[in-house]
């Protein structure tokens, strides 16, 4: 038998994500993702987020920077997989714009190459073509733009 769901009260819920939220910026998205969860109603859900947004704990446009830089430093993603991933958060266009700022590009440049070299390490592939072909297509995974991937296949693989 399942447990009856908990309610709460527009105080406890709005405690309950303001904790939430001190965790780790949170998109708008995953704040009402919890919300309904926790089964309140959008009446409540509006004063909540509302809340939360006066009070900084729910900032858009510093979770798509945070969000930017550490799927870029740590997971090492190209501009056009992070883009992808804040639009699926709901993120507008214009912050994700600012959001890529964050974002160096003799750094990204850097990254792209330091990550091509290092699969290029580990392919064990002996046709040369078919080697290049899985670096771009892993590097185009990664989210990388094209014209940098084939750029940096054809230097790498000269």
């Amino acid at each position: 038998m399942k447990e009856p769901q908990k309610s709460y009260t527009v105080k406890e819920a709005t405690i309950k994500l303001m904790q939430f939220c001190a965790y780790r910026d949170r998109s708008q998205k995953e704040v009402e993702d919890k919300l309904r969860e926790m089964n309140m109603i959008q009446a409540a859900q509006e004063q909540i987020i509302m809340e939360l947004m006066q009070e900084d704990f729910l900032n858009e446009e510093r979770f798509a920077r945070s969000f930017v830089r550490g799927k870029f430093r740590i997971k090492k993603w190209g501009k056009i997989k992070i883009k992808q991933e804040l639009k699926f958060k709901d993120i507008s266009a214009p912050i994700i714009k600012l959001a890529l700022t964050e974002i160096d590009q003799q750094k990204y440049i850097a990254t792209l190459y330091e990550v091509a070299e290092k699969k290029l390490r580990l392919l064990k592939e002996p046709d040369s073509f078919k080697k290049k072909r899985k670096l771009v297509d892993f590097l185009l995974r990664k989210g990388y733009e094209s014209v940098l991937v084939y750029e940096a296949a054809n230097e790498l693989l000269e």
